[in-house]
């Protein structure tokens, strides 16, 4: 004989409504379940740590100090992450997202990490951490002969790592230039001179990453840098731009040749210069108009950026 099936649910019926008046005190938060920080038979695959686990471009306001006395306040894209034990199942992300809250209202950029990164090490008891602070950088730049001005953004990311105890500062910067190949331009003379025969040099727009660990007591201002990278290469891209300045940028270029070798070099020489400046990296795409690839270069100093092996995307994700 078949059984009978209940036509009722074991389970009763729940509300499907959304219970506005609800509130939640102590004992009923105290109910909450919290896997992320379960027992260690919760852990799903390897029982390996993990260098970094945390979270990435979680946005809000943060102020930056100007170099002239002001501050400016910029949408900044936050990545935060801790390392964690083999034997943790989690960690509580939102508590990465609730250290920035606490302090960025009240303190400014580099004091907001350092204020963090204390807080996720506390909070989430981990032995490394590290933050970084992505945001577009505004300065105001005069063209070169017309008197008109335009502004130029930057995009700059301040890092502070943590790791067995000691404590990194790290910026990096991105600087968008023009780049005339020296060895089209010779040719291009050539043409002119030998057939009379009017040839056009070939320049691209080209973008260098400067990262580099700073040291010391005295600040390294994002003006500073921006200052060197224009002393290093001086063909930056323009803003404002009318004809008398389009032809002050050819003449610029023309005096300026320079092979991706010579500008990572050019870059180099600046941050060998500066006592404010530690290991470094420079990564350099000259984004060629000539060819269907790009030029590309990478010169590091000292151990913090060294590197084996070549990530996929280094130089992937340089576009000017």
């Amino acid at each position: 004989m078949t059984e009978a099936r209940p036509l009722i649910p074991a389970y009763p019926a729940l509300a499907r409504t959304y219970d506005a008046d609800f509130k939640v005190d102590p004992a009923y938060r105290d109910t909450l379940p919290d896997l992320q920080n379960g027992p260690a038979s919760l852990i799903i695959g390897a029982r390996a740590a993990i260098q970094h686990v945390g979270i990435s471009n979680f946005r809000l306001p943060i102020r930056y100090l100007t170099r002239a006395g002001g501050e400016i306040t910029l949408e900044t894209s936050v990545t935060g992450t801790v390392s964690l034990e083999a034997d943790r199942k989690g960690i509580n992300m939102s508590r990465i997202m609730r250290s920035f809250y606490a302090h960025s209202e009240h303190q400014f950029s580099l004091s907001v990490l350092e204020a963090a990164i204390e807080d996720y090490k506390s909070d989430l008891d981990a032995l490394d951490a590290r933050i970084q602070m992505r945001f577009s950088y505004p300065m105001r730049v005069a063209s070169m002969r017309s008197g008109l001005s335009g502004w130029q953004y930057y995009d700059i990311a301040e890092e502070l790592i943590e790791r067995q105890g000691s404590r990194l500062r790290v910026m990096h910067l991105d600087y968008v230039y023009s780049s005339t190949c020296p060895c089209s331009l010779e040719l291009s003379e050539h043409a002119r001179e030998t057939r009379s025969r009017l040839a056009t040099p070939h320049s691209q727009r080209s973008i260098a990453r400067l990262s580099m660990v700073m040291q010391g007591a005295e600040r390294l201002w994002f003006e500073d840098v921006i200052e060197m990278c224009r002393r290093a290469v001086p063909t930056e891209t323009q803003v404002m731009v009318k004809r008398e300045d389009e032809q002050a940028f050819a003449e610029l270029n023309a005096a300026h040749p320079i092979f991706v070798e010579d500008a990572v070099r050019a870059f180099a020489a600046e941050l060998i210069a500066d006592p404010r400046v530690g290991d470094f990296r420079v990564l350099a795409s000259h984004q060629e108009s000539l060819h269907s690839h790009d030029a590309v270069s990478l010169l590091t100093s000292g151990p913090t950026f060294a590197q084996n092996s070549l990530d996929p995307g280094t130089f992937a994700g340089l576009r000017a």
